[in-house]
């Protein structure tokens, strides 16, 4: 059982997958490692395929019993009855979704590099905020979030903060003294063997 002070595992589904096989690959996943939500963070915006996709992984979600978000899509938390939203515009959202979905639900934020956008997603309401990416440009503008980041937040404010984007085993054993969180999608998804990957990474969290 982790330490209550180790970070925790976030995971984000691949951008495309396929319905037929993916709820196995994604339950392989969730019996190496545990999970403390899941998001879905699919390239469509076509209600119908992010309906059935949602539906799939909320099967397995529930058999873990681990909380499903939502990337961006407020109206589809809602009716999908989803466990929240992840927000990928910073703090501009966070509080019309906090008020449509109500004190119970997760209302994520993510927030780039800036300091000052996560703060100003807090006090609207976040749950949590996400800084990154750490490495590559997947995320954003470019621009990486660095250790420094991370140290402030976890100094000086109380809300949890997770670390996205471009995880290797060198970053996730220097941020885990300063992050509440690791997110990780692509990086085991791309790999040949998505749970061996995933060790590699919580590995260096121990």
């Amino acid at each position: 059982m982790a330490e209550a002070d180790q970070p925790q595992l976030y995971l984000v589904t691949p951008p495309e997958f396929d319905l037929s096989s993916f709820p196995d690959q994604l339950a392989s996943v969730l019996e190496a490692e545990e999970f403390a939500c899941i998001r879905l963070s699919l390239a469509t915006r076509d209600e119908d395929r992010l309906q059935r996709a949602a539906d799939a992984v909320r099967e397995v979600a529930h058999r873990f019993d681990i909380a499903l978000v939502i990337d961006t899509h407020v109206v589809l938390a809602q009716r999908l009855g989803l466990d929240g939203v992840h927000l990928t515009d910073g703090s501009r959202s966070v509080r019309a979704a906090r008020k449509e979905l109500g004190a119970d639900a997760i209302v994520g934020a993510f927030c780039g590099s800036s300091r000052h956008d996560g703060m100003n997603a807090g006090e609207a309401g976040a749950d949590y905020v996400s800084f990154g990416p750490l490495s590559g440009t997947a995320l954003g503008d470019g621009t990486l979030a660095d250790f420094e980041v991370f140290e402030w937040w976890s100094q000086m404010i109380e809300l949890p903060v997770v670390a996205e984007g471009g995880l290797t085993p060198e970053l996730v054993a220097k941020l885990a003294p300063v992050t509440d969180f690791f997110s990780i999608g692509e990086e085991i998804w791309n790999a040949e063997d998505p749970v061996a990957a995933l060790r590699e990474l919580t590995a260096a969290i121990r």
